[in-house]
């Protein structure tokens, strides 16, 4: 079974953010202070290029593997900023209806940049999402 790249480490959030341009590096600390709010955690660096929040331990059934992973994330790709949901989407559909302009895969919530959505339901799912986690623990 192959180990997990992504893990957490000790670089530094701030010096990763700053090679982005400034729209986007502003998004990002947007984001950042929903997901700090919603987890009463610090932000952590998971490999190079993910943001994330608090962690979980899980197991898969399927695949048999088990790792550590942030409750919420997030990481400015090059299409889209990409928002980590860990519990999926399917019981968000109202709040999906009222975000705006998104696409989705199966964790992870995609947006262009933040003006493209409403920002208090963004915040809204994101905290939902970390309340179901922390209630998995």
């Amino acid at each position: 079974m192959a180990e997990l790249k992504t893990k957490l480490n000790d670089a530094s959030v701030d010096d990763f953010l700053a090679a982005y341009p400034e729209e986007t590096r502003k998004d990002c600390y947007e984001i950042l202070k929903m997901m700090k709010s919603a987890t009463k955690a610090e932000p952590k660096m998971w490999g190079t290029s993910i943001v994330g929040f608090g962690s979980y331990h899980y197991k898969s059934e399927r695949s048999k593997q088990e790792g550590d992973w942030p409750l919420v994330g997030f990481s400015p790709r090059k299409q889209n900023l990409t928002i980590y949901i860990m519990t999926g989407f399917d019981r968000y559909g109202s709040l999906l209806k009222k975000l705006g302009k998104h696409s989705l895969g199966k964790g992870c919530l995609y947006i262009k940049r933040l003006s493209d959505v409403d920002k208090k339901v963004l915040k809204e799912l994101i905290t939902e999402s970390v309340k179901v986690m922390k209630a998995r623990k």
